[in-house]
């Protein structure tokens, strides 16, 4: 258990980050985003941040002057595997239906974010696919609701695969781009900078159900019938 408390922490620090790149490679890279796309116990995997970091390490050379890792093979590597894992997770949603709204919460599962990533589902559409690639979290529960929703596949795939390539190609050359100026040494600003973009629309969206909830409450009290007044 404090092997894997430890390989966690590692995934949300800048040294641990590039240390578990330099001894696992493209591999290691591909088993992490397949996983937090593919898995639900996934959800706390830090996709984001590994794909900029990953792209800031491509920028990187040895003693040898060749590059840590292949800019292209890191692209197209891990598209594959978002997309291998989007697959599973509609598959395993096809298959669990509604049922995942009976289960109980567990260290690995907590039903609000399935049930959040339905309200999103219902509100986007197949958009949310794509949307949701970019919100920690509901990136990894959108793919399976909509198996639970029985989108259609053929549906679903289109959206799947542009998600898939403008999520990795987007973050992962932004790092490539990062990585080729000074401010490629200073990768924990990097990150820190990337999880706090990535949570801002989750953020603005809380804000937003609260708001509308007021205004609810308010609209209500409006709309209340007075009592009526006693003459004296």
């Amino acid at each position: 258990m404090e092997t894997v408390t430890q390989f966690i922490e590692s995934l949300y620090s800048s040294d641990g980050l590039k240390h578990l790149i330099a001894t696992g490679g493209l591999w290691l890279l591909i088993a992490i985003v397949f996983s937090e796309t593919g898995l639900l116990v996934g959800f706390f995997l830090p996709g984001d941040s590994l794909l900029v970091t990953a792209g800031v390490i491509a920028a990187s050379m040895t003693r040898n002057g060749e590059p840590v890792l292949n800019i292209w093979e890191v692209n197209f590597g891990l598209i594959a595997a978002a997309f291998i894992g989007d697959q599973l997770n509609y598959y395993m949603g096809r298959r669990t239906g509604m049922a995942v709204f009976e289960r109980g919460d567990s260290r690995f599962f907590k039903k609000k974010y399935a049930q959040e990533a339905h309200d999103f589902y219902l509100q986007h559409g197949g958009k949310a696919i794509v949307i949701a690639r970019f919100l920690p979290i509901l990136r990894t529960f959108v793919p399976f609701i909509a198996g639970v929703a029985t989108m259609p596949y053929r549906r679903y795939l289109v959206f799947s695969i542009f998600g898939s390539s403008l999520w990795v190609t987007s973050l992962v050359w932004l790092g490539y781009k990062i990585g080729q100026t000074p401010l490629g040494k200073q990768l924990h600003y990097v990150i820190l900078l990337v999880v706090g973009i990535s949570f801002i629309p989750i953020v603005l969206g809380i804000l937003n159900r609260y708001y509308a909830f007021k205004r609810k409450q308010v609209g209500a009290a409006v709309s209340a019938p007075q009592p009526a007044s006693k003459n004296p």
